[in-house]
């Protein structure tokens, strides 16, 4: 199986791109994440919708906006609150994670085999087959 994130932007405008992928496929979201990570001085979070893998194909879009969302649970904002009504109507969970900082990476290619490893070792994704 072939996982891959596929990153959409910061948090901006992108989000409405990422509810929007949500809303128009609800049967394919496996899970709705927020990744929180401190960059410097600040504390940030990244948005994640986690799909069920294709048939056939065997592929796993992992879609994130990295990074560019305030941390909700300091500072309350808009972005955070439309990703809890798109939880809310698909009813589904928000599963939040602390990780590193994606800055902390050589390569951002490393920050997400850095994700998907915890993501597989605490069996949000499968395994590497």
């Amino acid at each position: 199986m072939i996982q891959r994130f596929i990153e959409l932007g910061q948090g901006y405008s992108d989000l409405y791109e990422l509810l929007t992928i949500s809303r128009s496929m609800p049967e394919r979201i496996q899970h709705l994440m927020a990744f929180h990570t401190t960059t410097g001085e600040e504390k940030r979070t990244s948005l994640v919708v986690v799909m069920k893998p294709t048939t056939p194909g065997d592929f796993q879009p992992l879609y994130i906006c990295r990074e560019g969302i305030p941390y909700p649970h300091d500072i309350p904002n808009k972005r955070f609150d439309l990703f809890k009504s798109l939880a809310n109507d698909l009813q589904k969970d928000i599963i939040e994670l602390t990780v590193q900082p994606s800055q902390i990476f050589g390569e951002r290619e490393l920050f997400y085999q850095h994700l998907i490893g915890i993501l597989r070792m605490n069996r949000y994704i499968a395994p590497m087959s």
